[in-house]
């Protein structure tokens, strides 16, 4: 069973919320509301999110200021903020979303089909990553075990080597076809740089793989940054 991949929505007026909900419906991911920049902020201290659709005009703690604070957290600096906003003050305004670590910036009223396109990108680069994650689970079990296997039990490894090639194998495929729709799509410059991100990692745990089979010496391992 595949987990849904969990989406942040912050706005102070009930209202937006809902419509976000009722325009995100058809993607069938877990749609998570906060009212206030320090009720987003205390959502992203237990969970993971794909992406954060952000209000800027929020009483208190704006926007801008919220984006700041998730930009300083270890833990959620790399999760994708869109910022919402019901009204233009230019290029500077604009220009203040991206420097406070928005990979977009939407001004309401939006597109829904354009809005919820863009949330869909990152939810699958959000879940390939989480697919690669677990690849390397299972292939840091393999190291830790083979020897043991090999040794103690007399067994043959490759029937594992074989499943994770496999599984990796579906992941190349997908992460693939994602990085021809961003060329075709002509997506945002961090959208893409996050696609050439998650084909690094994927190359360097099929190497790490190729490494593992007979024949291959331990040393030919390469080491995962």
């Amino acid at each position: 069973m595949v987990q849904k991949a969990k989406i942040l929505l912050v706005d102070d007026r009930p209202e937006n919320l809902l419509a976000l909900e009722a325009i995100l419906s058809a993607l069938d991911q877990k749609l998570v509301r906060a009212s206030s920049g320090e009720e987003a902020l205390k959502a992203l201290l237990t969970d993971d999110y794909a992406v954060i659709l952000l209000d800027v005009q929020m009483p208190g703690m704006d926007g801008f200021e919220t984006a700041a604070h998730i930009k300083r957290r270890e833990r959620t600096r790399d999760i994708p903020i869109i910022f919402l906003t019901a009204i233009n003050h230019g290029p500077h305004h604009t220009f203040r979303g991206y420097a406070a670590g928005a990979v977009d910036y939407i001004s309401k009223p939006f597109d829904p089909w354009v809005l919820r396109a863009k949330v869909s990108v990152f939810v699958e680069l959000y879940m390939k990553n989480c697919q690669l994650r677990e690849q390397a689970a299972l292939l840091r079990l393999q190291l830790e075990g083979s020897d043991r296997a090999a040794i103690g039990e007399n067994q043959e490894p490759a029937g594992l080597l074989a499943e994770l090639s496999a599984r990796l194998a579906a992941v190349e495929e997908q992460a693939e076809a994602l990085s021809k729709q961003l060329d075709d799509d002509a997506a945002d410059a961090a959208v893409v740089a996050t696609a050439a991100h998650l084909e690094r990692k994927l190359t360097g745990l099929r190497r790490a793989l190729d490494a593992l089979e007979p024949g291959a010496g331990a040393a030919s391992l390469p080491s995962q940054n």
